[in-house]
């Protein structure tokens, strides 16, 4: 052990002084960033698993007299990227696919501004990219729905509206869990919410989830929540890490898919009136089911929409939808809802800080090649951050009351504003669908990732 140490050693002092294009002039790559250090008098932390044992080839020569034209030549063959974290200190990070700087992102709309100038153009455009998406997702065509009768189960009515437990297969074995929220009164023909879930805490179980959806139903709506895949009750058959598998993002929009056509089954659901509202992930689940499906008439992404974020996991950005059309972006995938009213919620501190000068005016010019500026709007939080909160549901209520022409006078307090103190928040076994430990489960459901990667492949075939 010891003569091995010994002849490491050796090796690391020939590397260093004997540099030649022999070999390539290579050095570790934690000896080059000391020597980083040293000579542009910065401090760069990082975790010692991410440059072990790797080297840098023509170390010396990636050097440049400005630190980031260095730091990047120096990563760039490593998959690391840097971040700057105050005067003089920088952090490590794997590379991340996802995301750009934001000037790269403002340049990438930049660039697809001049791709078109017109409806006609734009439409070309459009067309393009949403083949190239269903492609890219597998779905092109959809695989067979699977003919079992959608799963119901424990109706409770509160003040103003019902819930019931849903569980719908959407490939064989395959289920996608959510909560239905229905008017306790309704007259005629009624719009339709689909909700789906986020990267929060709890799910679609956290009491901001549920004020929502409750508050769309007692506005006169069919409203339905449900799970990420391998999140809730997906968990019940797939583990959660399965979550962050590229299928995943396929899976996410066939259940979208699926829940719309159970949703527009109902006798008494408008199909000229479709929602569809989701924050973070669920907010990217938002902008992409309406640039596929044509039956979304009205979206509200939040916290979401960025030029240079495309979404961190897998099931937001794993099959690579953002490469259609040479590169695109999650603007340019929002701006194709236009012209269908689109309502964008930003905040101040995540990646949709920029959104009123960056973001929506690329939105704004895309609904003006059909002349409906006024049909995409922007509510921005400067102070505050990453989630669904209240002052945001409110946003989207007088979105909903504006759009779908609502009636709400009765929800409303004495200050004219929506009142949702009268919204139950339920225990979470109260909206399970196949009980606390999965004992409700049906004999045929799918227990693994890899028994669900075969059935796929079976339906896509066929």
């Amino acid at each position: 052990m010891k003569y091995l140490k010994i002849c490491f050693l050796l090796c690391l002092t020939y590397f260093s002084l004997a540099q030649t294009a022999d070999n390539s002039f290579k050095k570790p790559l934690k000896e080059v960033i000391a020597q980083i250090e040293i000579r542009f008098k910065v401090k760069i932390r990082y975790p010692e698993d991410l440059v072990k044992d790797k080297w840098v080839t023509y170390a010396d020569w990636r050097f440049r007299p400005d630190f980031e034209k260095t730091m990047t030549n120096v990563l760039s063959s490593q998959d690391i990227t840097f971040a700057k974290e105050g005067e003089k200190k920088y952090k490590l990070q794997p590379y991340q696919y996802h995301l750009k700087t934001p000037e790269e992102g403002e340049q990438q709309l930049a660039y697809l501004s001049t791709l078109y100038n017109d409806e006609a153009s734009w439409e070309k455009r459009k067309d393009e990219l949403q083949a190239c998406m269903w492609k890219a997702l597998k779905l092109s065509p959809l695989p067979a729905k699977p003919s079992s009768k959608v799963i119901t189960s424990n109706k409770r009515t509160m003040d103003g509206y019902t819930i019931e437990n849903v569980a719908i297969e959407t490939l064989p074995g395959v289920y996608v869990c959510g909560s239905l929220y229905m008017p306790l009164e309704s007259k005629g023909k009624i719009p339709v919410i689909l909700n789906p879930d986020g990267h929060f805490g709890d799910g679609r179980y956290r009491a901001d989830c549920q004020y929502r959806c409750a508050m769309q139903a007692r506005m006169g709506a069919i409203a339905f929540s449900y799970d990420l895949f391998a999140w809730g009750e997906s968990t019940l058959q797939f583990k959660s890490e399965n979550h962050r598998k590229s299928l995943a993002q396929t899976m996410q929009t066939l259940n979208s898919i699926r829940i719309l056509d159970w949703l527009l089954s109902f006798s008494n659901a408008d199909a000229s009136r479709v929602g569809i509202t989701g924050g973070s992930g669920g907010g990217s689940q938002t902008m992409l089911i309406t640039a596929l499906d044509d039956r979304i008439t009205l979206s509200v992404p939040v916290v979401m929409l960025s030029s240079y974020h495309s979404g961190g996991c897998p099931c937001e950005s794993g099959m690579g939808v953002h490469l259609c059309g040479n590169g695109t972006n999650n603007v340019e995938i929002a701006s194709m809802a236009a012209p269908r009213p689109q309502l964008i919620l930003s905040d101040g501190k995540d990646w949709t800080q920029h959104v009123p000068e960056t973001e929506f005016p690329f939105l704004q010019k895309i609904y003006g090649f059909y002349g409906k500026t006024e049909e995409v709007k922007n509510v921005h939080f400067p102070e505050e951050g990453h989630d669904y909160g209240k002052s945001k549901r409110l946003a989207l209520y007088d979105f909903l009351v504006k759009n779908f022409q609502l009636d709400v006078k009765k929800l409303k307090d004495k200050a004219g504003v929506m009142d949702e103190t009268k919204v139950t928040i339920e225990p979470f076994p109260a909206m399970y669908v196949f009980g606390e430990k999965g004992e409700n489960l049906p004999k045929n459901a799918v227990k693994d990732f890899e028994t669900l990667e075969k059935i796929f492949a079976e339906a896509i075939k066929n």
